[in-house]
């Protein structure tokens, strides 16, 4: 709210504006205080600029036509009565002649005299400008306040220099005639100014302003953030680019200080760009306050009062608030000597999510990088430790080189004065040490490919450890590492005590929460600082880049003496084409590749962060908080510099995301083993030239010879030339491919030999559609048939009287066998083939090799040992077992499909009714295609007759599958080709009209089996295409209240400064295409990540382990009846809500005007 002040003393009397009456506005009670008379406004009194606006917009136009009218071009007018912006006076300063407005008539000859006399009457007016504004700043926010003199304004004791350089751009924010703009303002401008613009179509400028102030707070560069800010808020073109953010991060550097100068000059710029101060704005106040030695306690009352008339409390700003170091100390310090008894209120009950669906169930360390040994662990011989030994001194002077350069740029770019402060990157050198900045590009050079790498990955790779390791530094800063320390011991002694855990009825959660709540004095453990946008990832990480291929050099007869000596680069930045478009690329130099390959270094390093954790994960507290200790994760994955799902997220109520927080503990939650005799096999044969049908790669060495041969040799012909082309083509993409598994494999083999002996676990974020996924992206449980194999849980349970034929059930699923048998079946195959199963586990590569035959081939071996060593025990029901045992959904997106449709055929077909055997519905599909094949062949079809006998499961299984998920005929006839190649008999020259043929089978009887299906997908798919439509992007919220928005938008692209031309696109306007064809798919997505989530929920109060797979669910052998049974009562109690009838109901709300 708005406060008018008018002084009664003589001489300060202010002017009124033209149109303005000369009386006071009386919409409010008033007071008195020292000769100062303060009216209240009224709660819906507009604020002071847009009163001004209005005045000067509709009050009196016709005098601000004529003014336009005299020059059109001018920056400003001296004329009285001009239009201006509110606080400033008159007179507009120019940079060059002062020359008076003249009309039409008039000589436009100026003397010598009036132009000094104008320059005098300019700064006359420039001083009395700046005392209106600051003293009408302070009796706005804090009413009461004398005004204060010139001498008084500028004074700020001891101002350092910074200081000073910063408190003369506020005397230099000169004000722009606002002519124009005004002429642009539509009647709703007062809701359009006053509306904090974050999350709109300014939200990346915005962004990048926040963290180049951040950036310079961080390295205490006062004018440079003074500078930042005051440019932008000095055009009115700009100035919306400014969020309330933006000036609290510049009032909170000042508060730090305690200069009181600049925090009311903030207030006065934040009303100027139409924005209202928040309760972080007020925080800042209070906290500069505190920290000022004689503060008078008026002015801290006032403070208050102001507070309250805007709606806000000293309690919210205990709970709202993010404190560093001792921020709180001091805002509680200014509270104090109002309130001296005050204590923060802070609630200890914690709001209970009321969503139907979990109603009942709530009723009821800080290392950078980590090294590890590579596994393969051949002798190495004397022309590898030649090589190591001069890797090693190559990389002394690359490192000495790198930081020279990196100094003297820095030295460059900080007395750069001309570079506009959104190209400079300068802020942004100098938050690491420099030796930092030089261990991140050395690491980016050692894990480039021999083939190169784009520039724009490379690039965004090393800008986000930039990011991680200066997140971490803030963190540091902020003095909240050693709270943070404390609550995490105490958290890991409550999980390791399960039972104290569960007698309080306390989730992870609720636990993490109260133990802050208990220590809630001291630096906040949750962090307001901006996530770097992508683009200023690409733009630092760019420079980085640059600066290695500019720098780093070798001598080009290193390896060979007999050469011509003289420095060449060791990188290069060369030009491709990919998709037809031209991308940056940076390749080494082969000499540096070859040093590399032969000395075939020991030891990997991996940022920590992409490692499994050694302890218990952090539970998800908010959309800000969880997962990892210090470093930064996102709750929802996102695509490059989409910020939508963070808004939403941040929008929703804490209580109406504790279903989805709680189940991403749940499963974040579980520890792990490495299987260790299985690990020691697949090194065995990894290390012995690898295995292609174990999926264990094979070296380069066994890789296929790339022909040579001279394109200019006359005694090959065009043909011969054109297929030793093809063929030399084919040869550099498979060693290609070859290398990229290799290495694929060694990093995950590598993290696993690592973890041997250790306990670890997986801390989960979620994808946009609420799909749940580890964070660790090399080795996890949603990895290959190698990686699940190699994993088994830390806890383990009895198998009890069922676990072991749980297990012997596994077995036959991984076989791939039996798709059609009953479990009973299934069980008595798995008896009949005993003997082969304790073999395999007895003799895996030297006896009947059984297990190599089945669809998951290591994960079958794993089960065989398992299966061997608890029918050896003495007792099995009482044998502790390890090992996960999964049950895999049937289609679940038809499932869920025929369960919205009530969809009777549908639900028989993917086991959703009972039935005296499993149905497998590709089998069935596959029966449906060649009844119609047989029917086509008998009307002398060719096709079909070509077809006899190899319409099978596993050609139709992938097509069946992804039809629920959007796939197209196109799609769906690339996947039936592709299965159609692996098959040897069949003829190649008919596999474009097979593939063609099968899809329209494959269609044809998805749509008489599901008929309630097709019906759904159309409304969905129509729904999406009219938002589209409309420009906007598809939104909807779960049954858990997750809010879902999808990220499909049109690509622009944006150019960013670097050495190197760096193309970086970004998203802006919505790709109606992909808003209407992925709405089906992705919200069946969702709904199958709320039944995961429920069943996690569920399994956890039972006392469960449970992970999961998307739609395949994990768990102890002993508990795997329980796990089901809690998985169909969930599905039942998902479909049991009116999904399909909420959704409408939510899209007529959101995006109809008015309902049909």
């Amino acid at each position: 709210m708005q406060q008018k002040i008018q002084k009664t003393s003589p001489g300060n009397s202010q002017k009124n504006l033209p149109g303005e009456k000369a009386e006071k506005l009386k919409s409010g009670p008033s007071a008195k205080k020292g000769g100062t008379e303060v009216v209240m406004p009224s709660k819906t009194h507009a604020s002071r600029w847009m009163e001004k606006l209005k005045r000067e917009k509709w009050i009196n136009p016709k005098k601000q036509t004529s003014h336009r009218t005299h020059d059109k071009t001018g920056v400003g007018k001296s004329s009285k009565g001009s239009s201006m912006r509110p606080g400033t006076s008159t007179k507009t300063i120019t940079t060059g002649k002062i020359s008076e407005t003249k009309t039409k008539g008039e000589d436009s000859k100026t003397s010598a005299s009036t132009t000094t006399s104008s320059k005098v009457s300019a700064v006359q007016k420039k001083s009395k400008k700046k005392v209106s504004r600051v003293s009408e700043s302070l009796a706005v926010r804090f009413p009461g306040v004398q005004k204060i003199s010139s001498s008084e304004v500028g004074c700020v004791s001891e101002m350092s220099t910074q200081e000073k350089l910063a408190d003369k751009e506020f005397d230099e924010v000169e004000e722009l005639d606002v002519d124009h703009e005004i002429d642009q303002q539509s009647l709703s401008a007062p809701e359009k100014l006053l509306e904090d613009k974050e999350g709109n179509r300014y939200g990346d400028p915005q962004l990048r302003i926040r963290c180049y102030l951040e950036a310079c707070v961080f390295i205490d560069d006062v004018a440079r953030a003074q500078s930042c800010l005051l440019s932008y808020h000095r055009q009115l073109s700009k100035r919306m680019h400014l969020s309330i953010s933006a000036y609290n991060i510049v009032m909170r550097m000042w508060a730090k200080r305690g200069s009181f100068n600049h925090i009311r000059r903030l207030f006065v710029l934040i009303e100027e760009a139409g924005l209202k101060p928040n309760v972080a704005s007020y925080s800042a106040a209070l906290e500069c306050m505190g920290r000022m030695p004689e503060c008078q306690t008026w002015i801290i009352k006032r403070c208050l009062q102001q507070m309250e008339v805007d709606g806000l409390s000293v309690d919210d700003v205990f709970r709202q608030c993010v404190f560093k170091k001792d921020e709180r100390e001091m805002v509680l310090r200014a509270v104090r000597l109002v309130h001296p008894e005050y204590q923060p209120s802070v609630s200890k009950d914690q709001p209970v999510c009321s969503l139907p669906l979990v109603k009942q169930f709530y009723a009821e360390v800080l290392l950078h990088y980590i090294t590890l040994r590579y596994i393969a662990f051949q002798k190495f011989g004397i022309s590898s430790i030649v090589n190591r030994e001069l890797l090693a001194t190559q990389r002394k002077h690359w490192e000495k080189a790198l930081l020279q350069t990196l100094k003297e740029k820095k030295l460059i770019l900080s007395s750069n004065s001309q570079k506009s402060w959104s190209t400079c990157i300068y802020p942004y050198l100098c938050i690491l040490d420099d030796q930092d900045y030089v261990n991140i590009m050395l690491q980016g050079l050692d894990k480039l490919s021999p083939s190169g790498e784009s520039l724009l990955i490379m690039a965004e790779e090393m800008g986000n450890r930039v990011y991680n390791l200066y997140s971490i530094r803030q963190k540091s800063h902020s003095q909240m590492i050693e709270k943070l320390g404390s609550i995490y011991n105490l958290y890991s002694e409550l999980l390791a005590n399960d039972t104290e855990v569960q007698t309080n009825g306390m989730l992870p959660r609720e636990c993490w929460a109260s133990l802050e709540m208990q220590r809630s004095s001291g630096p906040s453990l949750l962090s307001d600082d901006t996530p770097w946008p992508m683009v200023l990832m690409v733009q630092l990480g760019s420079f980085l880049v640059d600066l290695m291929v500019r720098e780093l050099k070798i001598w080009s007869n290193i390896l060979n003496p007999a050469q011509e000596k003289k420095l060449i680069p060791v990188l290069y930045h060369m030009y491709t084409f990919r998709s037809n478009h031209k991308i940056g690329f940076i390749k080494p130099h082969p000499i540096v590749t070859q040093i590399q390959r032969v000395a075939t270094e020991t030891k990997l390093t991996f940022d920590s962060y992409v490692m499994p954790m050694l302890c218990p994960p952090v539970p998800w507290t908010s959309p800000k908080s969880g997962a990892y200790l210090l470093t930064p994760t996102k709750l929802m994955r996102s695509t490059d510099g989409a910020i939508q799902h963070q808004l939403l997220l941040e929008k929703s109520r804490d209580e109406d995301l504790h279903a989805v927080l709680d189940s991403l503990n749940q499963v974040g939650s579980c520890p792990w083993k490495i299987n260790k005799p299985l690990l020691d096999i697949i090194i065995s044969i990894f290390n012995d030239k690898g295995n292609d049908k174990l999926c264990i790669p094979p070296p380069l060495s066994e890789a296929p010879e790339v022909p040579r041969f001279n394109p200019h040799d006359p005694s090959y012909t065009q043909v011969e030339k054109a297929y030793m082309k093809r063929e030399g083509i084919k040869a550099k993409k498979k060693v290609a491919e070859m290398h990229s598994l290799r290495m694929d494999a060694l990093y995950k083999l590598s993290i696993a030999n690592h973890m041997r002996d250790e306990i670890f676990w997986f801390p989960h974020n979620m994808d946009f559609r609420g799909r749940t996924y580890p964070r660790p992206p090399y080795f996890n449980h949603l990895g290959s048939d190698v990686t699940r194999g190699l994993l088994l849980f830390a806890e383990g349970q009895p198998l009890g009287p069922k676990g072991l034929d749980w297990l012997k059930i596994h077995l036959v699923n991984l076989t791939g066998l039996k798709k059609r048998s009953s479990l009973a079946g299934r069980l008595e195959y798995a008896e009949s083939i005993m003997e082969d199963i304790l073999d395999s586990a007895d003799h895996p590569l030297d006896g009947r090799k059984w297990w190599m035959n089945a669809d998951e081939p290591w994960q079958a071996l794993a089960c065989c040992m398992e299966i061997a060593n608890a029918s050896r025990s003495p007792d099995h029901t009482k044998f502790i077992s390890y090992f996960p045992v999964h049950q895999d959904g049937s289609c679940n997106g038809l499932q869920h499909y025929a369960a919205l449709g009530r969809d009777v055929i549908g639900a028989t077909s993917v086991n959703l009714m009972p039935c005296e055997l499993p149905q497998d519905v590709y089998s069935g599909v596959a029966q449906q295609v060649e009844e119609f094949r047989a029917r086509d062949a008998e009307k002398g079809l060719k096709i079909a007759q070509v077809l006899e006998g190899f319409i099978s499961r596993k050609v139709v299984k992938q097509t069946v599958m992804t039809v629920v998920y959007g796939v197209t005929r196109y799609g769906g006839r690339l996947q039936i080709e592709k299965r159609l190649k692996e098959i040897d008999d069949f003829p190649k020259d008919y596999i474009w009209d097979a593939s063609h043929y099968l899809v329209k089978q494959v269609f044809s009887s998805l749509k008489e089996m599901f008929t309630g299906t097709r019906e759904i997908q159309e409304w969905l798919t129509e729904s999406a295409r009219l938002i589209a439509k409309s420009g906007r992007t598809v939104e909807w919220v779960t049954p858990l209240g997750l809010p879902i928005v999808q990220p499909y938008h049109r690509i622009k692209n944006q150019t960013v400064s670097s050495g190197n031309s760096v193309r970086k696109t970004t998203s802006r306007d919505e790709n109606s295409m992909k808003q209407k064809n992925a709405f089906p798919p992705n919200f069946i997505h969702s709904l199958d990540s709320t039944h995961m989530m429920l069943t996690s929920l569920h399994c956890y109060r039972a006392g469960l382990t449970f992970v999961s797979v998307h739609d395949c669910y994990w768990t102890h052998a002993v508990t795997v009846d329980i796990m089901n049974r809690v998985c169909r009562e969930q599905f039942v109690a998902l479909h049991s809500q009116p999904i399909l009838e909420e959704l409408s109901g939510f899209l007529l709300k959101k995006y109809c005007s008015r309902p049909p």
